[in-house]
């Protein structure tokens, strides 16, 4: 998809509007889960997009996880694209999970590294 930057400036701003919606609804539903961050994936858009999940801990991701709020956090995220009016391949591609341990331990809290990190094992 070639957008313009002004085009690109406001898809933007639809996403974060949405996403943020997203997350508020994920705060109060799902115990354990704080933020999440998204990339677009630049040139690769919207294939490339990814939507990250964070949580507090691993095992609170665990729990998250085998209590089905994954399924959850998946619909969120595909709610806020059709909001934002985005199609993605793969809405699975699209969304990942991560916890704020694993950032402190593998990548000493520098959740930029990190993110930078799941990008590339991805590919």
């Amino acid at each position: 998809m070639t957008l313009t930057k002004r085009q690109s400036k406001q898809l933007e701003r639809q996403l974060v509007a949405a996403l943020t919606e997203a997350c508020e609804t994920a705060k109060a539903e799902v115990p354990g889960f704080i933020w999440l961050t998204h990339d677009t994936g630049g040139e690769d858009f919207p294939a490339g997009l990814r939507v990250t999940w964070i949580f507090d801990s691993q095992d609170s991701l665990d729990n998250a996880l085998a209590g089905g709020q994954g399924e959850r956090m998946r619909a969120l995220t595909q709610a806020a694209l059709a909001e934002a009016d985005i199609e993605v391949p793969d809405l699975t591609a699209c969304v990942q999970f991560d916890n704020e341990e694993a950032c402190a331990r593998a990548q000493a809290g520098n959740w930029q590294a990190r993110l930078a990190q799941l990008r590339r094992s991805r590919h």
